[in-house]
């Protein structure tokens, strides 16, 4: 028998936390103190802290509080929305949250006919908050698709200056990358020390020297290619999967090529179908061709998408 709330995510709300803010439009509503009030809901795990009784598998809400007043009280804000960002930002950084929604007001607020509070409520996940704040932002469709990432280790084909690989980290997962281009590995690896991501290896590796690199076997709990094609390290790639293991490749089909002549050379575009050839050993979850958004710096390209797991056992397709 499943019983659903055990997927349920356990929750801290404070109510009604009042402080006094600089807070207005006008330089006039800024020049004075007006009394603000702020709820806030956060989903986290608190399973340990109730079989050991310690705080320290818990959110401490006192510092949450105090931290919230210390951010409203620190500076003038024009908007209620400015807050309410940099609330998202400290708390999503400072405490072990997965989910906040806050509804912050003001209690008097300089209009007629207002007789209580006018106020906003925002709600946003940990994921959206990184994805958010990521920069450069990852693929469009590795972010459709992180559902489907296994928790584990990752590697990051053709990775550059990693973009996928500093948003993966950022969620948690190890991830390894690897790219010919040594400077671009070394800018991901300050990129990944300025934002304190500790879980990341990087290896300088020409994918494209014969024969095809050796990439281990059954040791990644997910691997991901975007806007790139070698077709001699497929192998390679499905080998180096786990059982249960899952691919996510994107890159440009021939259409891109003759649409806008990008890459210059057809043998770097996937054919009509290929993807699914060169990857006809694993199980597919998801695939789909045409012209897709956000696939290529933020703007529509004509690509193959596919997500394909290892299947548990030797030689099955399902």
């Amino acid at each position: 028998m499943i019983f659903d709330n055990a997927l349920m995510p356990d929750q801290i709300r404070i109510e009604r936390l009042e402080f006094r803010a600089r807070c207005g439009v006008t330089v006039e509503e800024r020049a004075r103190l007006q009394p603000l009030a702020v709820d806030l809901e956060l989903d986290c795990r608190m399973d340990h802290a109730g079989l050991s009784d310690d705080l320290r598998y818990t959110i401490d809400y006192a510092t949450v509080a105090r931290r919230v007043v210390e951010i409203g009280t620190s500076r003038e804000a024009q908007l209620l929305e400015s807050i309410v960002e940099q609330l998202f930002v400290v708390i999503f950084s400072e405490f072990p949250v997965d989910r906040i929604k806050i509804w912050l007001r003001k209690l008097h607020p300089p209009i007629v006919h207002i007789t209580t509070s006018v106020g906003i409520t925002c709600e946003r996940t940990r994921v959206a908050q990184t994805i958010l704040r990521a920069d450069p932002r990852p693929a469009r469709f590795l972010v459709q698709q992180l559902h489907r990432l296994p928790k584990g280790t990752v590697l990051d084909v053709a990775a550059g200056r990693g973009r996928h690989t500093l948003f993966l980290s950022s969620l948690g997962y190890q991830v390894e990358a690897i790219d010919r281009d040594e400077q671009a590995l070394a800018q991901l690896m300050t990129d990944a020390r300025s934002r304190h991501l500790a879980d990341i290896t990087i290896q300088a590796l020409n994918l494209e020297s014969p024969p095809p690199p050796t990439l281990g076997k059954d040791r990644y709990d997910a691997i991901l290619v975007f806007l790139y094609l070698a077709r001699p390290i497929f192998p390679p790639l499905i080998h180096a999967l786990k059982p249960g293991g899952v691919l996510v490749y994107e890159t440009f089909l021939i259409d891109h090529h003759l649409h806008y002549q990008h890459p210059r050379r057809r043998e770097f575009c996937l054919g009509h179908g290929e993807l699914l050839t060169l990857t006809s050993g694993l199980r597919v979850l998801h695939y789909d061709e045409g012209l897709h958004e956000g696939a290529r710096d933020g703007e529509s390209a004509y690509t193959a998408q596919l997500v394909a797991q290892k299947p548990f056992t030797p030689g099955a397709s399902a």
